[in-house]
């Protein structure tokens, strides 16, 4: 399927447009239909939406697009916009009927493809979470002096989300021109706009960002193209985004499995006579532009290119799990090693600062992004003098928007950028989950591409402040499937902790307890290998029992042990995930008795998992059941008094350590039997 090379800023005649746009619409309406039947006949599984009733608004806004060079995600109903800008029907029959030879291996749903090395977003499920991604991408790309825009689509449904508002909002506040397309088909599944929003058009939300915003006809391909090249034109001219709200069509269910009773039959038979394919191609022969022959002639070029696709999709492998599963994390290409770096009687706080100000000053691309963070130098002085030192460009004070910044992250780490995003405290990271756990998480898996990103979490209590500003949540994060998760101790272990996260091509989270920032200072002494700082880390040797401890555990356990008589290796996994087991196995094997010491609750931490582990791959050299001290299964509470009956303490260590040792301890409480 060729086509002018009439990208924008040029355009082409209204003459011109009709005939290259009925060929996109054309094939993408016949290759949905066949996906169609291939779905009723058990080929093709899932939620199957299909695109009948959008095709003008796909094609109309993605013919100006460059591909590989703007930053777009499509929507689920996008089929034909897909087409356009690279994909081919052999490739997405394969994706829907999930065959090895599918753009994503047959790891992901049929509609949750695209290109991230062509800057075309994968897009996932959670409405109105891909507009912070090309928020970021286009930020990242127009940063390096790329003349780019971005184009990201959303429903009428995915407006009411806090993604979509957080997104506008900072492409408004930091002079992004990214166009957020609106596809509005009147339903949301099967809830009515009606119920969605009580404005008059979705476009006037627009002025409450002080941004430009119309509503148009996306019935007709030539309105959408035209538009959507004006809104270029004027996003090029003042940088800002542009709201653009098309009235299009759904003309089946939400799905082919939903039948759309909740639509009253008068208004779908009205819908039917404003076809949009059938529409384009009345105007084609009416106003003289191609003859009814050539007209026919592109139907039979694209029924043609769909049998032919299909028939080859048909004949494609099914995906084989020993190598199409897919590896979860990227692989690190081999690091030139690193410069050194060392420093005397540091506190942790200085060390986050410094490692900072290591990665800043060493790559240009770097960039420092979250709340107060600029001048004020972050809420615990962990950023302080970096805004001076680098300019708000690198130091990027952000609106109060977890997810909107984590989205916009991971977007600019797609074109060139490399983010690190503080949220104010791990609390907060929670506003972020969907964003940081599904969609950096499994970037990697779903795509193809690297996502290096570095997180940093301000974690732990002990300092008196509550419910919502005391969490660890590293059980939480390391659930996740493709985050790297870190939980450092020591001076030298932060430092190294976020320079290998760093420099990892996987999204990594660090965890900072905040009450060692200023109650914890040690020597940095770092050679420049950051691949040897992927390890678990031991701080006691001893051969009573193995303990392991997460923050503020490792140092009531050090305490513990000092004041008893036995002997204990003492670990830090580092690693929380994944998690670097092996020589924790072989003390274990040594000591016969294992030992987790956490501030988290016995739910939400990883104690529960540890015990697990051990006891699958160390059983037979257990002498005695494994033990976890932890918190209550209660939210942290404010008062001193309250917080310190609930975090566990020396005592509580010094009890289960008894417990542990006790000769007349045996094995078989493991299994029930009573002492």
């Amino acid at each position: 399927m060729t086509e002018p090379a009439v990208k924008y800023p040029g355009r082409m005649t209204k003459k011109e447009f009709y005939p290259v746009a009925y060929k996109w619409m054309v094939l993408s309406r016949k290759t949905e239909e066949k996906i169609r039947e291939l779905f009723k006949k058990r080929y093709v599984k899932g939620t199957v939406t299909m695109g009948f009733g959008n095709e003008a608004t796909a094609v109309g806004m993605s013919l100006p697009l460059r591909p590989g060079q703007d930053v777009v995600s499509f929507l689920h109903r996008d089929f034909a916009a897909h087409l356009i800008m690279g994909s081919s029907p052999f490739q997405l029959f394969n994706q829907y009927m999930a065959n090895a030879e599918s753009p994503t291996h047959g790891r992901e749903g049929n509609a949750h493809h695209g290109n991230a090395h062509e800057r075309r977003f994968p897009m996932i499920s959670h409405l109105g979470d891909m507009v912070s991604l090309v928020v970021g991408g286009t930020w990242a790309a127009r940063k390096q002096g790329e003349d780019v825009v971005g184009v990201s689509v959303t429903g009428d449904g995915g407006t009411s989300t806090g993604d979509f508002h957080e997104s506008l909002n900072i492409a408004s506040v930091r002079n992004v021109p990214v166009l957020f397309l609106i596809e509005n088909n009147h339903y949301a599944y099967s809830v009515p706009t009606r119920l969605q929003y009580h404005c008059e058009k979705l476009s006037d939300r627009a002025k409450a960002y002080n941004v430009p915003g119309k509503t148009i006809d996306g019935i007709d391909p030539w309105d959408v193209y035209a538009s959507v090249c004006d809104a270029f034109d004027q996003m090029r001219k003042t940088s800002l985004p542009y709201v653009l709200e098309c009235m299009t069509l759904r003309l089946d269910g939400h799905a082919v499995y939903d039948q759309a009773e909740y639509i009253p039959a008068e208004v779908r038979a009205a819908w039917r006579l404003r076809d949009p394919v059938a529409l384009a191609r009345k105007k084609l022969v009416d106003e003289a532009m191609l003859t009814e022959e050539q007209v026919s002639s592109i139907e039979s070029h694209a029924d043609a290119e769909v049998e032919n696709a299909v028939r080859r999709a048909l004949a494609c492998d099914r995906p084989a799990p020993e190598k199409h599963i897919g590896p979860i994390f990227a692989v690190a290409s081999d690091l030139n090693k690193l410069a050194p770096f060392k420093a005397a009687g540091i506190k942790n706080f200085n060390a986050v600062c410094l490692a900072l100000d290591y990665i800043l000053s060493k790559n240009d691309t770097a960039v420092l992004m979250g709340m107060d963070i600029g001048p004020k130098g972050s809420a615990f002085a962990t950023c302080k003098g970096l805004y001076d030192r680098f300019g708000p460009e690198r130091i990027m004070d952000m609106p109060i928007a977890e997810a909107g910044i984590t989205g916009f992250a991971l977007g600019a780490s797609q074109t060139g950028a490399l983010p690190i995003v503080e949220y104010q405290f791990a609390d907060f990271a929670t506003e972020a989950t969907t964003q940081l756990g599904l969609n950096c998480g499994t970037w990697f898996f779903r795509s193809d591409s690297p996502a290096p990103l570095l997180f940093r979490l301000p974690c732990g209590g002990r300092i008196t402040m509550g419910a919502f500003h005391s969490g660890e949540y590293d059980g939480l994060w390391a659930r996740f499937p493709g985050l790297k998760v870190l939980y450092p101790y020591t001076t030298q272990e932060l430092f190294e902790a976020l320079i290998a996260g760093f420099y990892d091509p996987n999204p990594c989270v660090v965890l900072e307890h905040k009450l060692y920032y200023v109650g914890k200072s040690g020597d940095i002494d770092f050679d420049g290998d950051a691949k040897r700082v992927w390890r678990s880390r031991k701080y006691a040797d001893g051969n009573d029992i193995t303990i392991v401890g997460f923050g503020a555990g490792l140092e009531i356990a050090d305490q513990a042990v000092r004041e008893t008589s036995h002997k204990a290796d003492i670990w830090n996994p580092f690693m929380v995930a994944p998690l670097d087991m092996g020589p924790i196995f072989d003390s274990v094997r040594k000591t016969g008795r294992f030992l987790v010491v956490q501030d988290n609750t016995d739910v939400a931490g990883m104690g529960n998992h540890l015990v697990s582990l051990v006891c699958r791959e160390c059983f037979d050299q257990l002498k005695c059941a494994p033990g976890v001290i932890s918190a209550p299964f209660i939210p942290v509470p404010f008062a001193p008094e309250l917080e310190a009956f609930y975090r566990p303490d020396k005592e509580k260590v010094m009890q289960a350590l008894e417990m542990q040792l006790r000769p007349s301890r045996k094995k078989a409480l493991m299994i029930g039997e009573k002492s």
